[in-house]
């Protein structure tokens, strides 16, 4: 019996130690378990978003607050003393037809206007030809209210200049009959090519055509006394390029749905685009079969004269100097060094990002919350946006019959004297997607086939989706650009939205990185990419933080002005408000003033809606008293030996990237 006693006792002591060793288990597991969401494409957002994404750290004055030296200026681009009004005795017509992608478009039709009034002539609605060339497209709509209103259009220019829907009957059919003068200028032309070989060819004939294929007609900067012309660029791509009201209904709608959530949010375009990749020779930064394809663009590009460089180049040095983009994976780090949490907003610009989901993984890793237009608008929202389309051509292409058992015994039969060889095993499927797209061409031939009609289809839906995400990039309460200003001179999607922020609201948080400085700060911590030390955040943060300010903006006039003017309207566009301190001009080598030009506002204008304050539909900021990177787990404060790092930067001054190194 004592036996039994002692081994009933050792087995109730064991069972209570398993016990309480269940319960500690449990509850360390609670104490340490972290909220892991999957990221799914939604069809519209769940009623109880909002309530999932938190509040810690949301409202930090430090990550959304504005930047309280640029709450002076203000949008004012009307025009001054001594601008006429056009008169009917205008010198001709100029018929034009634009060619390119969403942000080409806006700054071609932008220099058309320019030069309508530069030469007194009547402008015809462009013709938009990525909504024309494909047939099928929506017959609602012609080829500009595909996109733009046209009323509106017509209606906000007429004391700019004059503007006709159509060419007259009489010049219609000269038009017919090929005997138009037509011109194909480049995205630099001088006032001097207008004046001295356009307007006299334009008295003449009284009309003459455009063709436009580098998302400009005109030089960025023109002189000081052209500072009229310079406004009404403004005005056209900032007032009068509204887009068709089903666009913009759609486009507010989604404004809302994020402004619901009580949170602010973050909009970051990655400007991954095949074409300004293989441009800049960044094939190496991606994988297989999309390396192949940028190479195949690039060497497109250098027969037909685009390009003047050789093919095979190295990727990480172009990238060091600042000509590739920021990776998505890149600009997550960088966002989270900066001190945004995990549950940040995010909205994801971009009708069309190289590499696909695949290259987004990491940075919906970092922020679960990472939507874009397929997250806030339904299908059927969508598809009533494009309007009602004729069916494509049926499918052409028939997989080889099979043949039956029976057949097969008989054609082996037939085969000739013995031994017969064994019947050939049945063939592999053939499926759709191996001979239409990419995959078939780039597997068989090396050259890249024509557009099919549902890719000319597709290159006209990204017009609309561009056109949605620009509007949700202009309210952003912020904005991250991944690839703007790379060098090879087209007008790009984040280089316009930068610009148009800084004019309608300059002292919205907009970051202007240096990718050149960028590709040095991650080459230092490559080994603790997502463990970085504590000195290297302190130069991230002084970076990007440099970037919001005005030696952000006199950089991005030093490099993206030169380029194209709308991407950065100061001083011609914008006024200041009068204040006790002044402010000095900065001139770059030439004497251009890069900024601190601006003339002072008219009495009238007024400070709207306090810019500091930044509190949209009630969302209100609060000021934690911490570091940005105080409280982030995602950043390292020790050094390998356990002791802290030294906080001192490693350099002062950010270096500044040339496009032309």
């Amino acid at each position: 019996m004592p036996f039994l006693t002692k081994i009933k006792w050792v087995v109730l002591s064991v069972v209570t130690l398993s016990v309480a060793s269940i319960i500690i288990h449990l509850s360390l597991a609670k104490l340490w378990t972290v909220n892991i969401v999957q990221y799914t494409a939604l069809p519209t957002l769940p009623e109880d978003f909002g309530f999932a994404l938190g509040r810690q750290g949301i409202n930090n004055k430090k990550l959304w607050g504005s930047s309280e030296p640029l709450e002076e200026l203000q949008p004012n681009a009307d025009a001054r003393s001594n601008y006429s009004v056009p008169t009917e005795q205008s010198n001709g017509f100029i018929y034009a037809k634009v060619f390119g992608g969403f942000a080409k478009i806006r700054s071609s039709i932008s220099d058309l206007v320019a030069i309508s009034r530069l030469l007194n002539a009547t402008l015809v609605i462009p013709e938009i030809q990525e909504s024309t060339r494909s047939k099928g497209i929506s017959s609602k709509f012609k080829s500009f209210s595909y996109l733009y209103n046209e009323e509106q259009f017509i209606a906000y220019l007429k004391n700019d200049v004059i503007i006709a829907k159509t060419l007259p009957e009489s010049l219609m059919e000269k038009r017919r009959r090929n005997e138009i003068p037509t011109f194909k200028p480049t995205s630099s032309a001088s006032l001097n090519f207008y004046i001295k070989e356009i307007l006299p060819k334009l008295n003449k004939s009284k009309v003459i055509g455009l063709i436009i294929a580098n998302g400009g007609a005109l030089q960025s900067i023109l002189p000081s006394s052209m500072a009229e012309i310079q406004r009404l660029r403004c005005r056209v791509a900032f007032q009068a390029l509204q887009f068709r009201p089903e666009i913009q209904t759609l486009g507010r709608r989604m404004v809302h749905k994020l402004r619901a959530l009580g949170q602010p949010f973050l909009a970051f375009h990655p400007g991954l685009l095949r074409e300004t990749l293989a441009y800049n020779g960044c094939a190496e930064l991606f994988q297989d079969l999309h390396t192949e394809l940028i190479q195949h663009q690039r060497s497109k590009m250098i027969k037909e004269g685009i390009l003047k460089d050789e093919l095979n180049v190295d990727s990480r040095l172009r990238r060091d100097k600042g000509f590739c983009p920021i990776m998505p994976e890149e600009v997550g780090i960088l966002l989270r060094v900066m001190g945004y949490p995990a549950k940040t907003i995010i909205y994801l610009a971009g009708s069309e990002t190289f590499g696909g989901q695949r290259v987004l993984i990491p940075l919906r890793s970092m922020f679960i919350n990472t939507l874009d237009r397929t997250s806030l608008c339904s299908e059927k929202e969508l598809f009533d946006l494009v309007g009602p389309e004729t069916p494509l051509p049926l499918n052409r292409f028939q997989p080889p019959l099979v043949k039956s058992e029976k057949e097969l015994i008989e054609e082996w039969k037939k085969a000739g004297p013995r031994p017969r060889p064994l019947p050939p095993p049945p063939d592999r499927p053939i499926y759709q997607h191996e001979k239409e797209g990419w995959y078939a061409w780039i597997t068989e031939t090396p050259t890249e086939p024509l557009p099919s009609p549902m890719d000319q289809r597709m290159k006209a839906h990204r017009l609309l989706w561009d056109a949605l995400d620009y509007i949700v990039s202009l309210e952003a309460d912020a904005f991250f650009p991944g690839f703007n200003n790379d060098g090879s001179g087209w007008p790009d999607f984040s280089s316009l939205v930068m610009g148009h922020r800084l004019y309608e609201t300059a002292s919205y948080r907009t970051y202007r990185p240096d990718r050149k400085v960028v590709a040095k700060l991650f080459n230092m911590t490559r080994e603790n990419l997502y463990r970085p030390k504590h000195n290297w955040t302190i130069l991230v943060q002084k970076h990007l933080n440099k970037s919001l300010t005005e030696e952000g903006l006199i950089r991005q006039s030093l490099f993206s002005k030169p380029a194209m003017f709308l991407s950065h309207p100061l001083p011609e566009c914008s006024c200041r408000l009068a204040s006790a301190k002044a402010t000095n001009r900065v001139r770059g080598e030439d004497g251009r003033v890069l900024y601190g030009g601006e003339s002072i506002c008219p009495k009238w204008m007024q400070h709207a809606n306090n810019a500091g304050s930044l509190d949209k539909e009630g969302v209100k900021f609060e000021d934690e008293g911490q570091a940005d990177y105080e409280g982030n787990d995602f950043v390292d404060e020790s050094d390998n030996n356990g002791s802290k790092t030294n906080q001192t930067p490693l350099w002062d001054q950010d270096e500044e990237m040339d496009p032309n190194d």
